[in-house]
């Protein structure tokens, strides 16, 4: 991609992403190395970020193939055990800075807060806290070496996907994946490793209603509608413009002859086309 050899002078990418607990696309310019320089811009101190580090874990480890926790979870994390002491001895805990031992619960609130602002962060529709649009644009490498199971259709991490059935069987697939996987509703629905059959996961059929949309393929002729129904939306609107026009003007008389060609018009447009006869002489 010509933006993305523009942007590897100054150690960026262009990243697409899914929003997996929503399904939406998103694009964004991330930092594609990790050393110290790149560290010091963040924003967050390090007892903020060794609470992210905790909430990401939880999230992605400990909350199964759901992908979020509750504000009570992400509030009891821990943090102390996402400080690397230099010399990896074990006896850790007396040697953590004041700043990790002292992080107050009123401190994690306050992180928690700004963590979603800036989108690393999110609630999902449940109410839960997951990983925000950020997390999935720059984190998907960390993904990959912390061994997070990959969707089976787009092989990507499955954060917030559905699972196979069987007890043992690994296999994940994001929801809107199962979509392009079974695109049939009444074909088989086979688990690609077991072969055991993939249940049906609610918001599956979200987007359905594309088919009877303007040009979708529920659409058989102009209008839906049965010429009854349009000839008393005829009548209603001229009913209508009586109305408004008030009690002492009558409606035109062309107003009606129009509203009759109209009821021609859409009774023609609802019968199949018929062949003419010629006329006898």
């Amino acid at each position: 991609m010509k933006i993305n050899n523009e942007l590897g002078y100054l150690q960026f990418d262009l990243r697409a992403c899914i929003n997996q607990y929503d399904g939406t696309v998103y694009y964004g310019v991330v930092n594609n190395i990790s050393d110290e320089e790149s560290k010091l811009g963040s924003k967050y101190s390090v007892p903020q970020i060794a609470f992210y580090k905790g909430l990401l874990e939880a999230i992605v480890h400990e909350a199964g193939n759901d992908g979020s926790i509750t504000s009570i979870e992400a509030l009891h994390v821990r943090i102390d055990n996402q400080v690397v002491i230099a010399d990896g001895t074990q006896d850790t805990q007396s040697r953590l800075p004041s700043s990790i031992t002292n992080f107050l619960f009123s401190q994690k609130e306050k992180t928690l807060t700004e963590l979603i602002q800036d989108r690393w962060l999110a609630y999902t529709s449940e109410g839960k806290i997951g990983l925000g649009i950020r997390s999935f644009l720059d984190l998907r490498s960390w993904f990959r070496s912390n061994d997070i199971p990959s969707c089976e259709v787009c092989n990507e991490a499955g954060i917030k996907a559905s699972t196979c059935s069987k007890e043992g069987c690994n296999v994940r697939i994001h929801i809107y994946c199962l979509k392009k996987k079974f695109p049939q509703r009444k074909a088989s629905r086979a688990c690609p490793q077991c072969a055991t059959e993939w249940p049906q996961q609610e918001g599956e059929d979200e987007g359905d209603e594309e088919a009877n949309e303007p040009g979708g393929e529920g659409q058989e002729g102009p209008s839906a509608d049965p010429p009854s129904r349009r000839k008393r939306r005829v009548k209603a609107e001229l009913a209508e413009e009586a109305e408004e026009a008030g009690p002492s003007t009558a409606v035109p008389r062309r107003s009606s002859r129009m509203a009759k060609a109209e009821e021609a018009a859409a009774a023609d447009a609802s019968q199949p086309a018929r062949s003419s006869k010629r006329r006898k002489k």
